[in-house]
């Protein structure tokens, strides 16, 4: 059984998934910065680039969106028409989207374009427009025209007319009820049943396409009355995306440390999910709810590059913008029996740590893992089966590619927000942007929570000095603020900081005065 815990401070929340006691799955959302993806958008379009199919638009952010030509539907500027579809035309949708995972909010795939850009719409043309994928560092945010809704069952899509059931409902009755049910309730639009459909009513399904039609109706009335680029729809914030989401049967609890939020929580699931709604506790202990599990410690092993296995060799994680390189070794291992028995253990072993290690650093895009060299076919074949019955578990849309004699394998993994290490870190100004430091805003959460621990083990009257990079104190009395009394007043204990200029960004002592 799982559980899901939601640590939430002023300008932080934090969501983990934990399984078996280790933590599988991690949402990390600041006030800052939170995630734009689902939300949708009155856009302008503001530069066509027929070289590359794409267009830039404009949705009232810093930076333009970027735009390809697949997410562009016909008639753009029209509300979607939708026809019935004969049996033919519905049995033909069901096989195309057989094979899609609808989780995490993905949209589908779309098939490739008819038309060019140049085609399709012009400079400073408005569009109905939804975030498809963050802003990941020089590049827009991905957008698409082709707009999905999600709730607790379904995916709706307006924009297209096809029927689905996520590949994770296995079992083929349950497929042909559900895809049964669809076609009865008949949706104005596109609609995949996701993997939590699975043994939905009818009444369920239908309550949650009528929930979005009526989403749908007032987001594209929102659209109308905007006369310039910026929000018309925003997402669920991190804690609600979550449980709408993750919680299943297989949660035995969900622990929320804020009141506010815990009565958010409940309410929520009490419309959408009541079944589960005796699951939803408040947590009143006194231990940060996050160190019940150490999972500031799994997270802080996640922002290093070199990762040591149980039996004495590690993987090594190297990411860049577009691609993540991950190379395992045998390091101090040296087995008990034969050279290739040891390589063998060490890949099967890296496999377990490497899928879990994608989840907790959201890594996305081109995946490539250089394998210790397997001379025997049996061997590379027993290692990439077994990469692939670990990443079902993923969440992500995963494709494995192949591997090589070499052991090298190739596999794609979908991105859609910015990754743990460009999340919690930044570029590292020590070595000229070639490593990664954490951020100022991440070594002061890293304080705040050290000033709660060391508060549960100190008596009297004593108050804390913290002793720090001038940096990171400036950050603290500049931007957090609201942290800083939140903690005081949890504490009870009044925190003063000292500046040492010798110390590096991430360095702080924590002393009692």
């Amino acid at each position: 059984m799982g559980k899901i815990l939601i640590n939430v401070r002023p300008v932080e929340t934090r969501v983990a998934y934990i399984e078996n006691e280790t933590l599988v799955d991690l949402k990390i959302e600041r006030r800052s910065s939170p995630t734009l993806v689902g939300s949708i958008h009155r856009g302008s379009v503001a530069r066509v680039l027929p070289g590359m199919q794409a267009a830039f638009v404009d949705i009232g952010l810093d930076r333009a969106g970027f735009l390809y030509v697949g997410d562009v539907r016909e008639n753009i500027d029209s509300l979607p028409s939708f026809v019935e579809e004969d049996d033919s035309e519905s049995e033909a949708s069901e096989q195309t989207n057989d094979a899609l995972m609808i989780d995490e909010n993905e949209p589908p795939e779309r098939a490739e374009p008819t038309a060019s850009i140049e085609e399709l719409i012009k400079e400073g043309q408005n569009l109905l427009i939804q975030v498809a994928k963050d802003p990941i560092g020089t590049k827009g945010a991905r957008l698409t025209t082709h707009v999905s809704l999600p709730a607790r069952h379904i995916v709706y899509m307006p924009t297209v007319n096809h029927l689905g059931i996520s590949r994770r409902i296995e079992d083929a009755l349950e497929r042909d009820r559900l895809m049964a049910v669809l076609k009865k309730i008949k949706p104005k639009g596109g609609v995949i049943v996701r993997t939590a459909g699975e043994g939905a009513s009818e009444e369920a399904l239908a309550e949650d396409l009528d929930y979005l039609e009526r989403v749908w109706k007032d987001v594209y009335q929102s659209y109308e009355k905007r006369t310039n680029p910026g929000l018309v729809h925003a997402e669920l914030d991190v804690s609600l995306r979550a449980l709408r989401d993750m919680l299943t049967e297989d949660v035995s609890e969900v622990l929320v440390d804020d009141h506010d939020v815990y009565i958010t929580v409940v309410k929520f699931v009490s419309q959408f999910m009541p079944r589960y709604k005796d699951k939803i506790r408040f947590y009143k202990g006194t231990k940060p709810l996050f160190d019940l599990y150490d999972i500031d410690l799994e997270i802080s092993r996640s922002l290093e590059r070199r990762i040591w296995l149980k039996s004495g060799g590690y993987i090594v994680f190297d990411e860049a913008e577009a691609l993540v390189v991950i190379d395992v070794n045998t390091g101090r291992y040296v087995g008990k029996r034969d050279f290739e028995e040891t390589i063998l253990k060490t890949n099967l072993e890296a496999v377990r740590e490497i899928a879990h290690q994608l989840r907790i650093r959201n890594c996305g895009g081109i995946i490539i893992v250089d394998f210790i060299d397997m001379k025997k076919e049996n061997h590379r074949e027993k290692v990439l089966n077994q990469l692939k019955e670990e990443l079902k578990k993923d969440r992500a849309k995963t494709n494995v590619i192949s591997m090589s004699e070499l052991g090298l394998v190739e596999m794609t993994r979908k991105r859609i927000s910015p990754s743990l290490t460009k999340t919690l870190c930044e570029p590292c100004s020590y070595c000229d942007g070639q490593g990664f430091i954490r951020r100022k805003s991440t070594v002061a959460h890293e304080v705040f929570r050290a000033l709660e621990r060391e508060s549960l083990h100190i008596g009297g009257n004593k108050n804390f000095i913290v002793s720090c990079n001038s940096q990171v104190a400036d950050w603290i009395y500049a931007e957090e603020q609201e942290m800083l009394e939140d903690i005081e007043i949890r504490t009870k204990r009044s925190v003063v900081f000292k500046v040492e200029p010798n110390f590096h960004l991430h360095q702080y002592k924590l002393d009692t005065i």
